[in-house]
């Protein structure tokens, strides 16, 4: 068997020692890609976010968001309640911040929150609250998971609400993001393509890139049937971008460019992403694949093309990566990946 060059020639690196799990969130992998897109005349780099403790690019947005107010003793684990909604990935993260601070921590989810990710919550010792019906006005699951955030924190005493919706150190978080990424590359990012939901990455990211006069052109990759960009609302099966309400933290001005990608989409590249890198990788980082797909006639030679993927595929293993699941909600579709 071939191994890839330099395996098991290269003398151990003396590693780090971190101080605790927190220690381990960001320096995460950047990963070229070379055998999906063979033929293309332009570099294909994936941060890969999934080597976060927690599993996700959510873990940097919970540490910051939580991190000041614990060290001030804002948050005190002998009476302090962390409270948020999160389609699955943010309660991970704070799950994991909370817990290691010994924080009560109760994270409103709803019916599309993948299985595994209540799974893992639990197990982080999270409450979780499971909204199971929509807003009865929209249709839509997140102004129903905001309104019982609101009813906790009207009852709950010394209820907190980091809100990832509206919260500037969302966004703060990933300007470290960028800084690897800038480091790893020596500044040359040609194209950076970011899933969108709370816009925390593509925020933090985009204003890295201006503040430090990089050039980078920056594209954005929306759902179809979310609303971020003024696009008509429909129902959306992955959960981790898009979204039903425009967050509090949207600049359209950051944004070169946007993409929207269906659910098939995202699922097919993730399929395709598998098979030819063997990667497992997570809804929202086949959203972005599928994005740079469309965009291929219009990328310069030669160019650095990041795309930030936001975790990996373990938890998708029941929706994405299950054929029954795949066939139940768009049909014999295997032909779009092999």
């Amino acid at each position: 068997m071939r191994h890839p060059a330099g395996y098991g020639e290269r003398e151990p690196v003396k590693g780090k020692v971190q101080r605790g799990i927190l220690g381990a969130i960001g320096d995460t992998p950047l990963l070229e890609f070379d055998r999906v897109f063979t033929a293309s005349p332009f570099r294909v780099l994936a941060k890969m976010e999934s080597f976060n403790p927690g599993g996700s690019v959510k873990d940097r947005t919970a540490l910051n968001m939580l991190l000041e107010k614990v060290h001030s003793g804002e948050l005190d684990p002998k009476r302090s309640v962390v409270v948020e909604s999160s389609s699955g990935n943010l309660g991970v993260g704070l799950a994991q911040v909370c817990r290691y601070f010994g924080l009560r921590f109760i994270c409103v989810v709803d019916g599309r929150t993948t299985g595994r990710n209540i799974e893992v919550l639990r197990a982080l010792h999270c409450e979780v609250e499971i909204v199971a019906e929509p807003d009865p006005a929209t249709g839509e699951y997140l102004p129903a998971r905001l309104a019982r955030v609101h009813e906790l924190l009207a009852t709950v005493p010394h209820a907190y609400w980091p809100n990832q919706y509206a919260n500037l150190r969302n966004p703060d978080a990933h300007q470290q993001t960028m800084r690897e990424i800038d480091a790893a590359l020596d500044g040359k990012v040609d194209y950076l393509f970011c899933a969108v939901g709370t816009f925390g990455t593509l925020r933090g990211c985009a204003e890295y890139v201006h503040e430090h006069g990089l050039g980078t052109t920056i594209v954005g990759v929306d759902a179809v049937g979310s609303v971020i960009f003024g696009g008509p609302p429909a129902p959306r099966l992955i959960p981790g971008h898009g979204a039903s309400v425009r967050p509090e933290l949207l600049d359209t001005a950051l944004v070169d460019a946007v993409v929207h990608i269906t659910d098939l989409e995202s699922v097919a590249a993730c399929r395709r992403i598998v098979a030819k890198e063997a990667v497992l990788v997570g809804g929202s980082s086949g959203a972005v694949m599928a994005a740079l797909d469309k965009m291929t006639d219009t990328i310069e030679p030669g160019s650095n093309c990041v795309l930030i993927f936001p975790d990996g595929g373990d938890r998708y293993l029941d929706t994405i990566y299950s054929d029954a699941w795949v066939t139940a909600n768009f049909g014999e579709v295997t032909h779009l990946w092999k």
